[in-house]
């Protein structure tokens, strides 16, 4: 397994990113991010990014009637109005569920198989504009459910994962977000 690991680890290619710009350097991490979660077993969940693709192409659909639509303007006025509001109601609802639902996520994932656990994972990220202190939070896709466990995060300078020519060190990047991992998945202590 660990030759495995360093056999993959000796042909890929280094991910090499610009340091001036802050969202390629998000998007490299979040990017790692996901890449360690699922290969720890923990299968992406695509249910939400199907759903806004489902909104995305009825949107799409509603601007084409709309526009070839087989009568001139002023006899198909009404057809346009009705499709102008559906077109509103439809980017509104695709608006509301990325604010209320996704808001920072980068991963959502099912429970990995043979676990015990009933829920799978949201991984979230954050890294402020003008800042270089990036946070990683992982907690339960559903916070109700009796095996959801508490939120871990750390927050941490990306300078320590980085050469000073933009080169990833995923080495020091996976033993940090492994140990979050190892950290949300132990038990809890219950107190008798």
């Amino acid at each position: 397994m660990q030759e495995k690991k360093e056999e993959m680890a000796s042909t890929k290619t280094p991910k090499k990113t610009n340091l001036l710009d802050h969202n390629s350097i998000k998007h490299m991490l979040d990017e790692s991010v996901t890449e360690i979660v699922t290969s720890k077993g923990f299968p992406e969940d695509n249910r939400m990014s199907n759903i806004r693709l489902l909104i995305g192409v009825v949107i799409i659909v509603i601007a084409l009637f709309a526009q070839f639509y087989n009568k001139k303007f002023p006899e198909n006025r009404n057809f346009l109005l009705g499709c102008i509001g559906l077109y509103v109601v439809f980017n509104g609802l695709l608006q509301l569920i990325i604010y209320m639902k996704e808001k920072n996520a980068i991963l959502f994932t099912y429970a990995p198989s043979g676990s015990f656990n009933s829920t799978g994972l949201i991984v979230t990220s954050k890294l402020p504009r003008f800042s270089d202190m990036y946070t990683l939070i992982i907690a339960s896709a559903d916070p109700q459910s009796i095996s959801a466990k508490a939120p871990v995060e750390f927050t941490k300078s990306v300078t320590q994962w980085f050469t000073k020519d933009g080169v990833l060190v995923e080495g020091l990047f996976w033993k940090d977000v492994e140990g979050l991992i190892n950290e949300y998945a132990k038990e809890t202590k219950k107190s008798k």
